[in-house]
């Protein structure tokens, strides 16, 4: 992971003779190739060759080395100084350490080690910031949402042009559509695509969170806050800090709740369970749901106040059924990243197939069509995708439950870990389809972790 590359070092010295120690000390690793420099100003004057870091003598003939490192910090906050000076003086250290310095060294008989060590961290300091920029970069490709939400129709086409107005503005999106639409994949795309797309993305999904632990959750907890709190947490908005947090199925919120999301929406500021220091946000909010808020509103089960602060732009999901071609489309796609990704020849899918996937109404939406196109993938014989291949049976089934044999137990697991996948893992949603309590969900998940199901 740590680039092998040499790394670039300017040594700002002005004692010869120390300077001389350190050109012998650093000559050698060959692994570094170094500049040497009398003043700050020759310093300053030749950061255009982008050293990684950067040993900074404190006492300079034309100025101090702490205005050094701030002209350092302004031009590239990724350089890596370290402070070398003549005498130990803990305030000076603690200060330049607070205003961005990597480290502080001072000249006695360990200072070849420690600099040779300090060298090092900043060097895997480095490597970890162009591996971070490289994989962000990455992000912003996969989210590229012209390229990976994909679809031709005309309903499709809205939510690109959608997407294109909340990439140029902060404004709160809500995003709505039924369970297995792509909600989050919208989400991530605007994220990656804004100016917001190298600070933190923290997805949230409301329904599989117990709503006695949401707010812990949300906006982090003191120690002692309450049995259990062993230490102090921060909570996701916190953790989105300068980027986006994306609240899925935010319609499953308890309405006892949304008071306290509320307030922090408006206020743009946090106060942690258990504590009283208020803490400022710089966060954007998208949500989803595949919820009809304006019915929740209706029916009192979600706060008129809140809905009106979270709807925002308003980005509609249609449904895979109302897209017409675009199932092809996506069978294609989702068909010719199963052959790449298992390292298979290229499969083609037949007119007769095509004509089947046409009349599914897919309930389960892309999530569905991409489950169906894997195993038929699998299921085929030959380069060509055949309507035999293609099934459309659930797994809830009760011909295919019945093939099997288990215990009353294990087909009460069966049944819960499929209507979670069906329904996006919103709990509440599937303990109200089951007529059980969500606790007993939450039992059972915890009992299928043990037993590794």
């Amino acid at each position: 992971m740590y680039e092998k590359d040499p790394i670039k070092i300017f040594v700002v010295e002005d004692d010869a003779a120390y300077s001389k120690f350190l050109k012998y000390v650093l000559s050698l690793n060959p692994d570094f190739e170094t500049e040497f420099y009398t003043t700050g100003k020759e310093c300053l004057d030749h950061l255009y060759l982008k050293p990684s870091v950067i040993t900074l003598d404190y006492s300079l003939p034309d100025m101090p080395g702490e205005k050094v490192l701030k002209a350092i910090r302004e031009f590239d906050p990724n350089i890596s100084v370290i402070i070398v000076s003549a005498q130990e003086k803990i305030g000076t250290a603690v200060e330049l350490l607070k205003s961005g310095a990597f480290d502080y060294i001072t000249k006695d008989e360990d200072a070849k080690e420690r600099i040779l060590n300090s060298i090092k961290n900043a060097r895997n300091k480095t490597s970890l910031i162009r591996e971070i920029g490289r994989l962000q970069q990455e992000i912003s490709v996969k989210y590229d949402f012209e390229k990976s939400i994909i679809g031709n129709s005309s309903a499709i086409k809205t939510v690109f042009e959608n997407i294109e107005r909340a990439v140029k503005s902060q404004i709160t999106v809500s995003i709505t559509g039924e369970t297995g639409t792509g909600k989050e994949l919208i989400a991530k795309a605007i994220h990656y695509n804004s100016k917001r797309k190298n600070k933190p993305f923290v997805a949230v999904n409301i329904a599989a969170i117990p709503s006695e632990l949401i707010e812990s959750e949300l906006f982090g907890h003191e120690k002692g806050a309450f049995t259990g709190a062993l230490q102090k947490r921060i909570g996701k908005f916190e953790e989105a800090e300068g980027g986006t947090i994306f609240l899925d199925e935010i319609g499953e919120m308890d309405i006892s709740l949304q008071a306290k999301l509320l307030r922090v929406l408006q206020e743009k500021e946090v106060v942690r369970v258990g504590g009283n220091q208020t803490i400022k946000l710089d966060v954007r909010v998208l949500v989803a749901t595949h919820r009809n808020l304006q019915e929740e509103v209706k029916a009192k089960k979600f706060r008129e106040d809140l809905y009106y602060r979270l709807l925002g732009l308003p980005i509609h999901l249609p449904p895979l059924r109302e897209r017409g071609q675009d199932v092809i489309l996506l069978a294609k796609h989702f068909l010719d990243q199963f052959t790449k990704e298992n390292q298979l020849p290229k499969i083609k899918i037949s007119p007769e197939a095509q004509a089947k996937l046409m009349q599914h109404a897919f309930p389960g939406n892309v999530r569905e069509l991409k489950s169906i196109i894997d195993l038929a993938a699998v299921l085929t014989d030959g380069d060509e995708l055949k309507a035999q291949d293609i099934t459309f049976n659930s797994p809830l089934s009760s011909e295919s439950m019945m093939l099997k044999e288990m215990t009353l137990q294990e087909y009460t697991y069966t049944i819960i870990r499929n209507y979670l996948n069906k329904y996006d893992n919103n709990v509440l949603d599937v303990a109200k389809r089951l007529d059980i309590g969500k606790s007993s969900i939450y039992r059972y998940l915890k009992e299928m972790e043990q037993l590794g199901i």
